[in-house]
C-alpha cells in the first residue's frame, strides 16, 4: 500500500516602509520584511472559497493595531484597530497573491502600531503579524508595503 500524504501549506510575508515626512523631504527611516502566521480562520475561508461558498471570502482590508503578544493561530482580531482597505493585487510567482497596502500621513495618528492583520471582505481574520516595537504614528508618518499570501 502507498501512502500518499498532501499537504498545502499557506505562509505569508509582510513587508513594512516606514517614512517620516512628506513630498521632496520624505524618507525612508525602517523597513522590515518577515514571515506572518496565517491564523485557523483562513482554513475555514480557503475550505469555502473551494467549495464555491465565495461571498465577502476574498481579502479586503489591512488593520494596524496596538497589541503586540506573539500570534497564534487562534487569534481572531486586532487590538485597536485602525483598518482601511487594501490597495493593488498582484501575482508575483505561481500560487502567490501579492496584496499592496498604505497608510496615509492623515491616518491612525496616535497609534502604537505593534500589529497587522489582513481581513477578508466579511471581517475575519486571516493572517497577523506583530512587531516588539511599536511604530508610533504621528503626522509626518506614513506607512506602505505588500502582504504577500504563498501557497
Amino acid at each position: 500500500m502507498v501512502d500518499f500524504k498532501d499537504e498545502v501549506r499557506m505562509r505569508g510575508i509582510l513587508k513594512v516602509n516606514v517614512y517620516k515626512g512628506e513630498g521632496e523631504n520624505r524618507k525612508l527611516i525602517e523597513t522590515f520584511e518577515d514571515d506572518n502566521l496565517i491564523v485557523n480562520l483562513a482554513r475555514t475561508t480557503m475550505a469555502r472559497l473551494i467549495a464555491g461558498d465565495v461571498a465577502n471570502r476574498s481579502m479586503k482590508s489591512i488593520s494596524f493595531g496596538t497589541n503586540g503578544t506573539a500570534p497564534t493561530v487562534d487569534d481572531t482580531d486586532i487590538t485597536n484597530p485602525f483598518t482601511k482597505n487594501l490597495g493593488g493585487i498582484t501575482y508575483p510567482d505561481m500560487g502567490q497573491v501579492r496584496f499592496a497596502w498604505s497608510l496615509t500621513t492623515a491616518e491612525a495618528n496616535g497609534l502604537a502600531i505593534m500589529e497587522f492583520g489582513m481581513l477578508t471582505a466579511d471581517g475575519k481574520l486571516f493572517c497577523r503579524r506583530t512587531r516588539t516595537v511599536p511604530i508610533n504614528k504621528q503626522s509626518d508618518i506614513s506607512l506602505d508595503g505588500t502582504w504577500t499570501i504563498i501557497f
